[in-house]
């Protein structure tokens, strides 16, 4: 039976070193869940709050005394009421006293007891016989930001490779990977870095950057013959100050910052633009959206949230053509899914992602899968990276 019998919670580490949490739910057939969730050092002002001012502790306090026992008993195949229960619970419209983290863990460890409970796989629970497609996994090759101390003003440069065989489209990121780390120390002549998502850091220009991962995508793109697209993160608002984006060697004005994205996509087909405005410009994204939406994905992250009323008013101004998922920016799973429902009604493309503080989990693979996402967005080196992508390949072989 799928009753819920116990859930566990409790504090663990997540790859850059800071504490998180991890939730265990049990049911009373042996169903068993577990997911530790990640958090983001680039979050949108309006994702919910990652945890309560206390900490992991209190996150962990207010569950044991407040949410769990209200739950035990419940049947875990309804994830919406759990769902709803975690939020009404909380009371707040940011999970403000029990945190987004600790919310989403609950909501997804909940998932996954139920789908081990009926003896079928997570992607297979959420999304069904349905659930037949692989997303092209979006990985981090170059970058800095809020990722990485002296590297780019630009947080990512990302690479996807085209191909329909998962194996070859994360081994190909792999070798972008290391070819753009070789072509790093040929210019600098010295030790190069690695900031949070194992993505190479170097004190060099954003132009620059772009120019040694187009040169790395085109050579590794002829020897495999095989496509590979360019996607870059901006995460603007992270640089956007008194009306302008403040490069290191240069400022724009926001039309300036439009023809600067504008001229990435010409010059070097940059296909994915996650966030090259700032957060609350949905004008901006609207007019960026109807110069280029044709022949490059604009993706909203900071500017939706995983949020449904956002994405809403993206859809109705005709703001962006694409949405970041990220299940702990919105706290639960049901919320998660309405917001690739909603974007996928309106033809809005999906792309599911990790964070920057990423745990080992590899549940985000099996909802990409769910959810018919285009992307996933993931890393292409270190174990909390590569935990979703080897779970992509073993999925693909089932499927």
């Amino acid at each position: 039976m799928t009753i819920i019998e116990d859930i566990i919670p409790r504090k663990i580490i997540d790859s850059r070193g800071n504490p998180t949490i991890e939730v265990e739910v049990f049911t009373i057939s042996g169903g068993y869940g577990r997911f530790g969730a990640p958090s983001g050092a680039s979050t949108g002002k309006h994702e919910v709050v990652s945890f309560p001012e206390g900490g992991v502790d209190e996150s962990i306090e207010f569950l044991e005394e407040k949410v769990i026992p209200e739950l035990i008993g419940h049947d875990a195949t309804d994830q919406r009421f759990i769902d709803t229960m975690i939020k009404e619970i909380d009371g707040t419209p940011n999970l403000s006293n029990i945190g987004g983290n600790a919310a989403v863990a609950l909501s997804i460890a909940n998932a996954k007891a139920a789908a081990n409970a009926l003896g079928i796989p997570l992607y297979a629970y959420v999304g069904g016989m349905l659930a037949k497609e692989i997303p092209k996994p979006l990985g981090n090759v170059l970058g800095g930001g809020k990722h990485a101390v002296g590297g780019t003003t630009i947080q990512e440069f990302l690479v996807a490779t085209m191909s329909d065989d998962v194996v070859k489209n994360v081994i190909t990121n792999a070798k972008v990977h290391k070819r753009v780390g070789k072509k790093l120390k040929e210019k600098i002549g010295g030790a190069i870095g690695v900031g949070d998502e194992r993505a190479w850091v170097a004190a060099i220009g954003d132009k620059e950057a772009i120019e040694i991962v187009h040169s790395a995508v085109q050579e590794i793109s002829s020897e495999e013959d095989v496509e590979i697209k360019i996607g870059i993160d901006f995460a603007a608002s992270s640089y956007y100050k008194n009306g302008k984006y403040i490069y290191r060697d240069m400022e724009l004005s926001p039309e300036e910052q439009i023809e600067f994205v504008e001229s990435l996509v010409d010059e070097y087909g940059v296909f994915i633009l996650e966030d090259p405005l700032h957060e609350e410009d949905f004008e901006g994204f609207a007019e960026l959206t109807k110069r280029i939406g044709m022949k490059a994905l604009i993706v909203g992250d900071d500017l939706f949230v995983t949020n449904v009323e956002r994405i809403m008013k993206g859809i109705e101004m005709g703001a962006a053509n694409a949405v970041l998922i990220k299940p702990n920016q919105i706290g639960t799973l049901s919320d998660t899914y309405d917001a690739v429902k909603l974007s996928r009604e309106n033809g809005y493309s999906t792309i599911i992602s990790h964070r920057s503080g990423e745990t080992e989990d590899p549940a985000i693979a099996h909802l990409g899968v769910a959810f018919g996402c285009e992307f996933i967005k993931t890393g292409t080196i270190g174990g909390e990276r590569t935990a979703k992508l080897n779970e992509l390949i073993r999925i693909q072989e089932v499927l």
